[in-house]
C-alpha cells in the first residue's frame, strides 16, 4: 500500500513512524513533511491546505490512501478534492470538519444528538459577551468560534481578561465567540476512528495545555501527554462511545454530512458525569504521540478501513501493556512569539524505549537541524509503567540541546503516583 501523509508536525511524524512499521506499507510520502519525517518518507514541498495541489500530488504519486493530519487542510476541503480525484482519503469532508471549524456548529450537533456538554452562548457583540459572562459567572470560558491551533480558548476568573480575549476574537473576519460554563474535573482525550457508521475507540490519553508546571500560564497547543490513565473508570471508553461518539456520528449521517476519519473527543469528567469540552476532526497533538506508541494493531489497515467503509469488519484492536509519556520541547518565546533558527543538538543520543518526533524543525544551509516553530520536538518515552516511561522521556530530553528552550517537568507526574490527577484543569 502506498500512502501520502499531509502535514509537517510531530503528530504527522508519529503517524509516519507507525505506518513505516506496518508490513502492508510499501511506499510512504509526506507533504510537506519535516527533517524527521524525511528519514522515513519521501517529502514533497506542497502546500498542505491547497486542495488542488494535494489532490494532484496524490494522483501523480499513484498513492492508495491519503492521510490528512492537521485541521486546516480538512476545513479547507482537501479531503473532498482527494476523493473527487478518485483517491481514498482518511479525513472528513469540509462540511463535516465544521465540527472542529465552528464551535457553534459543534454545539448544535451535540444538542441534536443529546450529547452531554456545557451550556453555552454564541456571541457576536461585546454586549452579548458581557451578558453571557455575567450569566455563567467565574471561572470564565471564552472560545474563538473558529480554528485557533489550540490557543483560541481562555479560562480565567479575571473578567477583564475574558472580555479582552472575546474582543480580539470578534475583530476577526466573521468573528464570533462562544462563552461556556466552566466544567470541573480532569480532562480526557479519546480518539474515535469511524467510517461514517462504525465507531472504534483508541486508548484514552490526557494532555497538558498550559505552558508551565502546575497548569500555570497561557494555553498552548499542548505541552505533553500520557497514556494509559490508571485513575480512569474501567467503563469510561464504553461510556464515551455510547453517550458521545456514536450519537455524534449518527447525527452527522442523519444530516447528510457523514463524518469519516477520527473524531477527537475532548472531555471533562465532571461531578455531574462526562461532558464534552470540544470536538476535533483529526488526531490530537501531542496525544497521538503516546496513543500510537501503545498501539500494536497495524495502523495502515485501520485508516484504510475508515476511508473505505470497512471498519466494522476489523478485528478488535491490540495494545501494549506498557505506558507512554511525551514531553514537548518548546522554543524560547512560545506560546507568544517563538524564536527560530537555533541549532538543535543531541537528536541521536536517546536511549532504548525513547524516540524524538520533529514538529517545528527545518534544515539550515549547513545541513543542521534548527528550530522553526513554537513546539519544536516531542520526546516520547515508554516503560512498564508511567513512572518508568516518564524517566525514559525526561532522560532523553536531557540529552537534547536547544538554546532558550523550555518544557514542563510535571507531565504525568501525578498520574505516575496514581494520585492528584484531578488537579488537571478542565475547561
Amino acid at each position: 500500500m502506498k500512502l501520502l501523509v499531509i502535514g509537517s508536525g510531530a503528530r504527522e511524524h508519529a503517524l509516519i513512524r507507525s505506518l513505516a512499521a506496518d508490513p502492508a506499507v510499501t511506499e510512504l510520502h509526506a507533504a510537506p513533511g519535516n527533517p524527521g519525517i524525511a528519514a522515513r518518507a519521501d517529502c514533497h514541498p506542497v502546500a498542505a491546505a491547497d486542495p488542488a495541489e494535494v489532490s494532484a500530488l496524490a494522483v501523480r504519486l499513484g498513492v492508495d490512501l491519503v492521510v490528512i493530519g492537521p485541521e486546516v487542510p480538512l476545513v479547507a476541503g482537501v479531503a473532498d478534492a482527494v476523493r473527487a480525484a478518485g483517491v481514498a482519503c482518511f479525513g472528513p469532508s469540509a462540511e463535516a470538519a465544521q465540527l472542529e471549524g465552528s464551535k457553534a456548529f459543534a454545539k448544535d450537533v451535540m444538542a441534536a444528538a443529546k450529547v452531554p456538554t456545557g451550556d453555552s452562548r454564541l456571541c457576536t457583540t461585546a454586549d452579548e459577551v458581557a451578558a453571557a459572562l455575567a450569566e455563567f459567572g467565574a471561572p470564565h470560558v471564552v472560545k474563538d468560534d473558529g480554528l485557533a491551533a489550540g490557543k483560541g480558548v481562555i479560562v480565567t476568573s479575571d473578567t477583564t481578561a475574558a472580555l479582552a480575549h472575546a474582543a480580539e476574537c470578534l475583530t476577526r473576519p466573521g468573528g464570533r465567540v462562544v462563552i461556556e460554563e466552566y466544567l470541573d474535573g480532569p480532562e480526557v482525550s479519546l480518539f474515535c476512528l469511524t467510517d461514517g457508521e462504525a465507531v472504534v475507540a483508541l486508548a484514552p490519553a490526557q494532555d497538558f495545555k498550559r505552558a508551565r508546571d502546575g497548569d500555570e500560564g497561557p494555553n498552548t497547543g499542548g505541552m505533553g501527554a500520557y497514556s494509559p490513565l490508571p485513575w480512569a473508570p474501567a467503563d469510561l471508553v464504553d461510556e464515551i462511545l455510547e453517550q458521545v461518539a456514536r450519537p455524534t456520528i449518527a447525527e452527522l449521517a442523519r444530516r447528510g454530512t457523514p463524518f469519516s476519519g477520527v473524531l477527537y473527543c475532548g472531555l471533562a469528567l465532571t461531578s455531574r458525569g462526562v461532558k464534552v469540552i470540544e470536538f476535533n476532526a483529526r488526531f490530537g497533538d501531542p496525544e497521538t504521540q503516546v496513543v500510537l506508541a501503545r498501539l500494536i494493531t497495524p495502523l495502515a489497515g485501520l485508516l484504510w478501513a475508515c476511508a473505505t467503509g470497512e471498519l466494522a469488519a476489523q478485528p478488535p484492536l491490540s495494545w501494549r501493556d506498557e505506558a507512554a509519556v511525551t514531553v514537548v520541547l518548546a522554543a524560547e518565546g512560545y506560546p507568544g512569539t517563538p524564536r527560530s533558527g537555533d541549532v538543535i543538538t543531541g537528536l541521536d543520543g536517546v536511549e532504548d524505549g525513547a524516540w524524538v518526533l520533529h514538529a517545528g524543525t527545518r534544515l539550515d544551509d549547513a545541513g543542521d537541524v534548527v528550530s522553526a516553530g513554537g513546539r519544536v520536538l516531542s520526546v516520547v518515552g515508554t516503560g512498564a509503567d508511567l513512572a518508568r516511561a516518564r524517566s525514559t522521556a525526561y532522560g532523553a530530553l536531557g540529552r537534547i540541546g536547544l538554546s532558550g528552550s523550555h518544557f514542563r517537568t510535571d507531565i504525568a507526574a501525578a498520574a505516575a503516583t496514581d494520585s492528584g490527577h484531578r488537579s488537571q484543569i478542565a475547561h
